[in-house]
């Protein structure tokens, strides 16, 4: 047993009353629904300080549009890291060949996959970052490779959604890049960590079964 379970078990010998919990239908009920939940996505992210990229339709190479949108977004961008697979043109390393976090200092560009987004606050689930979870803060700028058919209206819906999944001992909803408006009252991205935590989102038409490594 690791220190966490120890910590649990601790906790639930010394638990003397349990209270059910509360009753959420209602706000489940009254939860934000769009008549367009893929441009609603998109707005709520670009308010977030990152940008959906729609694949256009038909396109049945995503690899190659996600190394044109890396091109087109990132034309400076020296480091690649991948935990999609290869990116046809883009010099891409893959997360394993790093031998600890502490060496992914300086990616410019990571790309990762994402489970599922949210419209209302434009977050994205992600479960799936290769070797390292670092990958995902440590990055200048992120790109998720998201199926459009995964995009739910709320986080009551996405929560559900992850309940009947089976999902990974670890996950993060992710929306757009650090921020404050604690100083002079101006919002600043990039306040802490990476500067650009999302700056480009794509959102793929394709089944993701099609696309996976």
């Amino acid at each position: 047993m690791g220190s966490r379970e120890e910590i649990f078990e601790k906790l639930r010998r010394n638990t003397r009353e349990v209270h059910e919990y509360p009753d959420l239908s209602p706000l489940e009920r009254e939860a934000l629904v769009h008549e367009d939940k893929i441009a609603a996505f998109a707005e709520s992210l670009r308010a977030a300080g990152g940008k959906a990229v729609s694949a256009p339709e038909g396109e049945e190479d995503v690899r190659a549009f996600i190394a044109r949108t890396i091109h087109e977004e990132y034309p400076e961008a020296h480091t690649v890291v991948s935990a999609t697979g290869e990116l046809p043109g883009v010099p891409a390393a893959a997360p394993e060949t790093f031998a600890s976090p502490s060496d992914l200092d300086g990616t410019d560009v990571a790309v990762v996959r994402g489970r599922l987004g949210v419209a209302e606050n434009g977050a994205v689930w992600i479960d799936e970052c290769g070797r390292h979870r670092a990958l995902l803060f440590i990055a200048e700028a992120l790109v998720i490779v998201l199926d459009r058919n995964s995009v739910v209206d709320n986080m009551h819906q996405a929560y559900a959604a992850l309940e009947e999944a089976e999902v990974p001992s670890f996950g993060t909803f992710i929306s757009g890049p650090s921020k404050t408006a604690d100083i002079e009252q101006a919002l600043v991205f990039g306040a802490r960590g990476c500067p650009g935590l999302i700056r480009s989102q794509i959102v793929s038409p394709i089944e993701p079964e099609m696309y996976r490594s």
